[in-house]
């Protein structure tokens, strides 16, 4: 018996409305009857009729929500040795709370949010003990380290469905179940709980041991994943993390990262942004600072109709993966955790740093004006220079640093940020202009504001040479995006064909510079992130995918590869047309990038501090280790994720 929900996401496949497949450009030939007739776009739930018991998004009001500044700040607690401060401390809470995500009087949402002794981030009077989602900022300063005690308190069941079927944290030990699985609710009730947790600080240079990787997780109840670390000793529902805060001054977020959990953790709440500043920093003092400096985290979400969060439990291939989808895509947009809030601004500028928090949706940014904006900064820091634009696409994972004048603007202006990307991205359906397509407004007051100040041409003194900045590579290895397809669509999506578990194939020298020539054969463009690193994208281009996949394939065979590691190969009689360099606002360090479909990208690769020190001041061979992975997290959560360990040169010899 199918439920009301199933019965019209059924219904919606069938007249074109539904998930699409994620189609690869090119398959065997075998499986083209499989692939063809499920190649439709995907609907954004926007443009598809709203079934029983989700909250239609017309009926929310817009504009009414208020961002009112920056988020709160967690307050530290210092940590002196010999009278010299060697630490900030902090201890975090997972928890859960009721939350006025939408706009009052409609019911507020269960949320998974962080909880911290905080401070207000312009004012920095004490506000005590606060617990949001998504969670305070961390402020923190190059060379001060940081040690963050993060503890589970998640005591509930999981909010959303947990697939079992997928790799996964699997904290009971459960038996992957392999037919006649339940609907969802009730699921797998032994899947459901304890709920396993770990936090991630995105972009951060850390060892490996403090990374917060996807089998480092832990649970209320003390039960602890394969790779499980603490900085210092704590109670088993915890984990100590030490952050160096050795790299240049940046904006990180930090965010769930449990195997196979990462969408629903990260659909839940949990994430929040972590700012690194620079005392020796010279560009900051000509920047907006205090009211005048927002982060903005623009997340998608839809609402059930008593203003619970709805997340996708119909798998697309039910009969391998009962719950899981390859994408999901809200039909409301929220700003630090406001549906389609307003901002009121001062006649003046301001830096908005910007997240792509969302699990899969991108987002191409411009104001309704049509208004210009510069990016002076993206995941690693500040650009080589400020690119002025008045359209800028942010994928999930990715953050941009923008300056915005509302200087010329009368009192009573009001200017929306809006929203052109398709979805999926970049060939789905194009973002409703009633819903999907706004993001925030900003209605400009009478007030003097921030004073624009003139930035010099060169911002960041690591690329003040060129770029791409760094040397011609030591190594380079050839890396392709592939897909496994299924009945209704792809059954998992693979890094180079291979599976989460299957031996480690990446093994980069500690202080060497590696070309990553990444191949991508699929329907969409994927961010793809590296933990630890920094790297330079180099090119972009397109090639022949159909006949490189095809000769792929008949080098090393169908994947999945479960033992062995594909031959590489070359991609030189395959290319089509020119090289493209970065873009403007993407000529910065980044650990996330945006690979499109039928071109490969390059990226220049950094294993050692991107500030030109001389080694990290921690170990990175030591530990776990690292993973790269798509930052579609549904994508991530079904086997596009692979572990990357760094050696020593030493022991690359050997």
């Amino acid at each position: 018996m199918k439920s009301t929900f199933e019965s019209w996401f059924d219904e919606s496949v069938s007249n074109g409305r539904g998930r699409r497949s994620l189609a690869i450009a090119i398959v065997p030939l075998v499986m083209l009857v499989l692939v063809l007739p499920v190649g439709v776009a995907a609907a954004d739930t926007t443009v598809a009729a709203v079934p029983p018991g989700i909250m239609d998004p017309m009926s929310i009001p817009k504009w009414m929500n208020q961002v009112s500044g920056p988020p709160p700040v967690y307050v530290p607690t210092p940590i002196y040795e010999n009278g010299q401060l060697v630490s900030w401390d902090y201890r975090v809470e997972m928890t859960q709370l009721d939350q006025q995500v939408l706009p009052a009087p409609l019911p507020k949402t269960h949320v998974w949010g962080y909880s911290g002794y905080v401070k207000d981030g312009v004012t920095s009077e004490y506000l005590g003990l606060i617990a949001n989602s998504p969670g305070p900022s961390f402020e923190s300063v190059k060379g001060i380290p940081v040690n963050v005690e993060w503890v589970n308190n998640i005591q509930t069941p999981h909010m959303f469905a947990v697939d079992p079927t997928l790799h996964w944290a699997n904290p009971n030990g459960m038996e992957m179940p392999m037919e006649d699985f339940p609907p969802y609710p009730p699921g797998y009730e032994e899947a459901q709980s304890p709920v396993p947790l770990v936090t991630h600080l995105h972009g951060a240079e850390v060892q490996s041991t403090s990374d917060g990787g996807p089998d480092a997780w832990f649970t209320w109840d003390g039960k602890q994943g394969m790779s499980y670390n603490t900085y210092r000793s704590t109670t088993p529902n915890a984990a100590v993390y030490h952050y160096p805060n050795s790299q240049p001054a940046t904006t990180l977020w930090y965010h769930d990262h449990a195997l196979g959990l990462t969408r629903t953790n990260v659909m839940s709440g949990l994430a929040g942004f972590y700012l690194l500043r620079d005392p020796a920093d010279t560009i900051a003092p000509l920047l907006p600072a205090g009211k005048y400096e927002v982060p903005l985290a623009i997340q998608d979400r839809t609402f059930k109709t008593d203003g619970s969060f709805f997340f996708d439990s119909v798998g697309i291939n039910p009969d391998m993966h009962p719950y899981w989808t390859p994408e999901f895509f809200g039909n409301t947009i929220m700003v630090n955790g406001l549906v389609w809030p307003n901002m009121d601004v001062d006649q003046g500028q301001y830096r908005f740093r910007l997240l792509d928090g969302s699990n899969a949706r991108f987002y191409t940014l411009s104001f309704s004006n049509g208004m210009p904006f510069s990016v002076i900064g993206t995941d690693g820091g500040y650009l080589r220079s400020a690119a002025k634009l008045t359209k800028l696409t942010v994928a999930p994972g990715e953050r941009y640093d923008i300056l915005v004048d509302f200087s010329g603007l009368a009192p009573g202006t009001k200017v929306v940020l809006v929203n052109s990307a398709k979805s999926p991205y970049p060939s789905g359906t194009p973002s409703n202009g009633a819903s999907t397509g706004k993001i925030i407004q900003f209605t400009v007051t009478g007030n003097s504001g921030f004073v624009a100040k003139s930035l010099p041409l060169y911002l960041n003194p690591t690329l003040t040479a060129g770029f791409p900045s760094l040397s011609v590579a030591d190594a380079k290895r050839t890396l392709v995006l592939t897909e496994v397809m299924g009945m209704g669509g792809p059954l998992e999506i693979l890094l180079n064909g291979q599976k989460w578990h299957a031996p480690i194939s990446e093994t980069p020298v500690l202080g060497s510079i590696e070309d990553w020539i990444i191949v991508n054969p699929t329907m969409d463009t994927h961010p793809i992130h590296l933990h630890l690193t920094q790297f330079q994208l180099v090119s972009r281009q397109k090639l022949d995918t159909v006949k490189y996949y095809a000769d792929w394939v008949a080098l090393n065979g169908e994947p999945p590869f479960h033992h062995e590691t594909p031959q590489e190969l070359a991609v030189a009689q395959y290319l089509k047309g020119k090289p493209k360099m970065a873009e403007p606002q993407e000529m910065g360090w980044k650990d996330t990038v945006q690979m499109n479909p039928g071109e490969m990208t390059i990226i220049r690769v950094k294993f050692a501090p991107i500030d030109g020190s001389a080694s990290y001041p921690f170990d990175a061979t030591i530990g776990p280790g690292y993973v790269w992975h798509c930052h579609i997290l549904d994508h991530e959560d079904n086997e596009m994720m692979r572990p990357y360990i760094v050696v020593a040169a030493t022991a690359r010899e050997t």
